[in-house]
């Protein structure tokens, strides 16, 4: 069962999502917060994952990302890590507002971009029980010297400095798109495996999906650097899901953060790239992980149990 939900992140815009249950009316339920990743929308699988939760007895906060789909947010189509990470603080807070929701179990999931707020938040923040990090970014410094070739750093960052001096002026915000099909194009993702996943996604699920994000969203990734919270996460529980051919949050990279994440931490490793995740055979083995580490740590648990 789901429905739609609203809450207003802290000072700032309203943010629209669903709420998955089990079932209607009666139980407060052991719950997971989650939204998606780096320009992504709800509608891209997330409905796909909180109904595999649900069937393990588990309710579901969804939200798009500030900026993004159904959530308000200025300007459009900017992404601003550390704001996400805050938002996810205040999705836990209004989750525990739920009658639905049993306060003192929640555990939050995110993917690529938001696999790293996962990671910050189960750092930050000893209200969450669990973590599950999906094909995580972990570095976006590190992410960003594989995604751009090295003779073009000093263009991009040329372009980076110009639209600062732009938007110092007044001037809107400069736009890229987030997928290309020519790998050589300008693109935040400039990758077949995301322009195909991205198109494709948004034709068949997301309809409103633009293939567009500011400048200074690419400014930010750069600055990003979630992995460095890892060791932090426990004693919180952490699943890490990790993709064997990732480049695009590279997989080696997660693999190198999860060795340095403290116990109890638990590891899976898909076949194929970033996207296979969302799409079978790996989004059975990727949501059925999850769905049992949510399971044995919020189901199986109560306060004050790690």
């Amino acid at each position: 069962m789901w429905q739609n939900i609203e809450f207003r992140a802290e000072g700032g815009p309203r943010l629209r999502g669903w709420l998955y249950t089990p079932h209607m009316g009666g139980a407060r339920y052991p719950t997971v917060v989650m939204a998606h990743g780096f320009a992504a929308v709800k509608e891209m699988y997330l409905d796909r994952f909180a109904e595999v939760f649900a069937a393990a007895g588990l309710a579901s906060v969804v939200f798009d990302n500030r900026n993004f789909g159904a959530s308000e947010g200025e300007p459009r189509f900017e992404i601003d890590p550390w704001v996400q990470v805050r938002d996810y603080r205040d999705a836990i807070t209004f989750a525990r507002t739920r009658l639905e929701v049993d306060p003192e179990r929640i555990g939050i999931w995110g993917s690529s971009s938001s696999g790293g707020h996962a990671l910050v938040v189960g750092a930050c923040d000893r209200r969450v029980r669990c973590v599950v990090a999906q094909v995580p970014l972990v570095s976006g410094y590190g992410t960003m010297l594989r995604l751009v070739r090295s003779d073009r750093l000093a263009g991009l960052r040329t372009t980076l400095e110009q639209d600062r001096h732009a938007r110092f002026a007044g001037q809107p915000p400069g736009m890229l798109p987030v997928v290309t099909r020519d790998p050589l194009g300008p693109a935040a993702l400039p990758t077949p495996d995301a322009y195909q996943w991205f198109t494709e996604t948004g034709r068949a699920r997301a309809h409103g999906w633009r293939n567009e994000v500011t400048l200074r969203s690419v400014e930010l990734l750069m600055d990003y650097e979630p992995g460095a919270y890892i060791e932090r996460v426990a004693p919180t529980p952490l699943l890490m899901v990790v993709a064997a051919q990732d480049h695009l949050t590279p997989a080696d990279l997660a693999l190198e953060a999860y060795a340095r994440a403290r116990e109890p931490k638990r590891l899976e490793i898909l076949p194929g790239g970033h996207f296979a995740a969302y799409l079978e055979p790996g989004f059975e083995q990727a949501s059925r992980a999850a769905a049992e580490f949510f399971v044995e740590h919020l189901i199986g648990t109560r306060r004050g149990a790690h």
